[in-house]
């Protein structure tokens, strides 16, 4: 087991974190340990709701849990499918704003390889959705591959754009250590408005114009982008199973992937489940990460 405790970036509130070992087919599936009786929360696609700020998850009592994101991304870039998450508050604790606080908890703990079929979304025909100048993609790909470019007026971010091959740990050496990020304005409104209220300088990068407010600066030139395509990863994750394709997301964020997400799985012809052979599995994120027998599970073919 693997226990993470931390203060929830919206809520403000301390929410300690377990996470569980579960037999293959489990899946990743959240559940609040401060309801009594609550019923676990499938981390996937159709369980999340269209929020803008983070993912959240709900399920039909209406129990739900918030910025799932970042640990769904750290969870997907070691590999693991099938996890049991406890928490005992409404958030996932926010840590640094990044995913390498969960990256480095579960690889401490270690990684058990399960038996069984390892499934695999193949996306076969592009799949769009947009809002404005804003827009996601599928398209087919022999590799998982993230592009994602992102463009604001505050000169300490600009027009960022990256392209990235997820294989060989890919998502923990580029991605997992970039923080979500914020305007000092956007701050400010939103703790005006209740939210936030365990936002920080240690756990967000805050620009202000030119300016980059929190101490130490950007952990990497294009850390905003960077930090998107974590975000990317972690809401691609909901879909359930590893995706094999191409992502492309301009100034795209979680309600939209989200969408993209509904209209994959409403278009037939767009997708098929295939079983991840070896060949295939080697090129997914966490493949050849190893270590000790207890603690989350990831399934190979």
């Amino acid at each position: 087991m693997v226990r993470i405790t931390g203060c929830g970036l919206h809520s403000g509130r301390s929410v300690t974190l377990d996470l569980h070992p579960a037999p293959a087919g489990h899946g990743i599936a959240f559940r609040r340990t401060d309801l009594p009786g609550a019923l676990p929360i499938p981390a996937r696609w159709d369980h999340v709701e269209q929020t803008p700020l983070n993912t959240r998850i709900v399920n039909g009592a209406g129990n739900s849990v918030s910025t799932i994101e970042h640990l769904m991304a750290a969870l997907a870039g070691c590999g693991c499918t099938d996890v049991l998450v406890t928490l005992d508050g409404p958030e996932v604790p926010i840590l640094d704003g990044s995913a390498t606080p969960f990256v480095a908890a579960i690889l401490d703990a270690g990684l058990r390889h399960l038996h069984g079929e390892l499934p695999v979304i193949e996306i076969l025909a592009p799949v769009e959705v947009r809002e404005g100048a804003a827009f996601a993609r599928l398209s087919p790909a022999t590799l998982p591959q993230l592009h994602f470019a992102i463009d604001f007026d505050d000169a300490a971010i600009g027009r960022q754009e990256r392209r990235l091959d997820l294989r060989n740990g890919a998502v923990i050496d580029e991605l997992a250590d970039s923080r979500t990020f914020c305007r000092l304005a956007d701050v400010e409104r939103m703790q005006a408005d209740g939210l936030a209220l365990g936002g920080t300088y240690e756990n967000a990068v805050v620009v202000d114009g030119a300016r980059v407010l929190t101490p130490g600066g950007l952990r990497h030139a294009d850390e905003p982008v960077r930090h998107k395509m974590l975000d990317a990863v972690g809401d691609l994750a909901t879909a359930g199973a590893p995706i094999l394709g191409l992502y492309e997301g301009e100034r795209a964020g979680h309600a939209l992937t989200n969408r993209l997400l509904r209209a994959l799985f409403a278009q037939p012809g767009s997708h098929r489940l295939r079983r991840a052979t070896p060949a295939l599995a080697a090129l997914l994120p966490g493949a050849g990460l190893d270590g000790a027998a207890h603690a989350t599970a990831r399934r190979v073919a």
